[in-house]
């Protein structure tokens, strides 16, 4: 960050980021913040074609407190919804991107009604194909059986589509003096079980405590667990793309536990 930035404010820039990248975030920011009750997001100051500026965050240590009042409040951003699954934030109709700044993967923000076609041909055979290269056949044949299984609804439930994050690790939840604060998000409308998930997938301080305010407000549907696997699929796919064959096993064993569920 250079000097000239006010105190106060934090600037994302990075060279080559995609044309849209800085206002497809701010528009996930501000889409997940609208909700009355929901989880904040970091404040957007302005963006343009090269940066975005928020309002800087403190942190702190993280609590149970803070981390049961941010499942609650998780569960009601989630429930506030969208009208199509796959579909991205107000206003927004380009595709997204999900990953890192310094290497963003682009991300279709098709409409779909049923959940398992969304996340089959939006989310798993896309990035499947990207990171095949880096996947041994055994692999690639387990995740498109899951793919196929999302097709013929194994998965889908009654549930609407869920406002979504959508690349909700541990490191893009700020604890700070006010609570839980979210950043980077890849937001769209997909299935609630899908941030959860990406809560587990590296660690998140009180994840149980997390849950447990999430479910004073939605109950989650009976399995869950069990399916946390298949919510962690398109990640771990993304990781093998982005940093290589290392996330290969596990995404091997994501997807094996996608079939059992």
């Amino acid at each position: 960050m250079s000097a000239s930035v006010p105190q106060g404010e934090f600037v994302k820039r990075h060279p080559g980021t995609p044309a849209g990248y800085f206002a497809w975030e701010a528009a996930g920011l501000r889409w997940l913040s609208s909700v009355a009750g929901g989880v904040p997001c970091a404040q957007v100051v302005s963006f343009g074609a090269t940066r975005l500026t928020l309002r800087r965050l403190a942190s702190v240590a993280p609590s149970p407190e803070a981390a049961h009042v941010f499942g609650r409040r998780l569960a009601t951003t989630h429930d506030a919804g969208a009208a199509w699954f796959g579909v991205g934030p107000d206003g927004w109709d380009r595709p997204g991107f999900f990953g890192p700044l310094s290497q963003p993967l682009p991300m279709s923000l098709r409409r779909h009604r049923r959940w398992g076609d969304f996340y089959a041909e939006e989310r798993l055979v896309p990035m499947a194909e990207l990171a095949a290269p880096r996947l041994d056949a055994s692999t690639r044949d387990l995740i498109d059986s899951v793919a196929a299984r999302c097709r013929a609804g194994d998965f889908d439930d009654d549930d609407r589509p869920a406002r979504l994050h959508g690349d909700l690790w541990g490191g893009n939840v700020m604890w700070t003096p006010d609570g839980v604060v979210l950043i980077d998000p890849a937001a769209h409308a997909g299935h609630r079980e899908t941030d959860l998930a990406m809560l587990a997938l590296f660690g998140c301080p009180h994840y149980e405590t997390i849950l447990a305010g999430y479910q004073q407000v939605r109950s989650l549907t009976p399995g869950w667990r069990k399916r946390i696997g298949l919510h962690q699929l398109f990640p771990l796919l993304a990781h093998v793309v982005l940093f290589g064959g290392g996330h290969a096993a596990r995404t091997r064993a994501a997807a094996s536990a996608a079939l059992t569920a």
